[in-house]
């Protein structure tokens, strides 16, 4: 067995075990730690497949920006028991059916296709590879690039407006 191997099936173990501690978790902060796990463990699986950009947009965009946005969400929110909806066995039960229908559809899905059986290629090739995105990027799809980049300044700049409280009025002179 490589070491690539052992590295894969580590990593697999990982995310799946963290991808189940997120469901299982009492805690919703516990449950946005242990999905921070699970993509890191995924940007690992990048990595090995010699997709060394997606693994560090991953780590930024999800483990990072969407993560602390989670976390601000659910502390602002102030869960506690009480405010907690009651469980009812039928809808877990529902649940738990219809994880099961999707999990054999993708089965399926999968065992059809007829790249199931392919090797993936490892830590060869120059597909994943940061240099020959960029030349497609800046070369092929530099106007895209630059209206969604001018799309997301504008975003955070709306943001940032609808996000400002104003301040109250400061009492002039005698007005105390």
């Amino acid at each position: 067995m490589s070491i690539t191997e052992i590295l894969f099936w580590g990593l697999s173990a990982l995310a799946l075990f963290s991808a189940i501690m997120v469901v299982a978790s009492k805690s919703p902060v516990h449950s946005i730690l242990y999905l921070i796990v699970v993509f890191f463990a995924i940007s690992g699986h990048y990595v090995l497949l010699n997709a060394q950009f997606l693994a560090i947009v991953n780590i930024i965009v999800y483990a990072g920006a969407i993560m602390v946005l989670f976390l601000f969400v659910v502390m602002l929110m102030n869960l506690n028991a009480e405010s907690e909806p009651k469980k009812h066995r039928m809808m877990q039960f529902a649940g738990l059916i219809s994880g099961g229908c999707l999990f054999l559809v993708i089965i399926s899905a999968i065992s059809d296709t007829q790249h199931a059986s392919n090797m993936v290629q490892m830590s060869t090739g120059g597909d994943g590879l940061i240099k020959n995105l960029g030349k497609v990027l800046f070369k092929d799809y530099v106007l895209p690039f630059e209206i969604s980049s001018v799309l997301f300044l504008s975003a955070m700049i709306g943001a940032v407006v609808i996000g400002k409280k104003e301040s109250p009025p400061t009492p002039k002179g005698g007005d105390l």
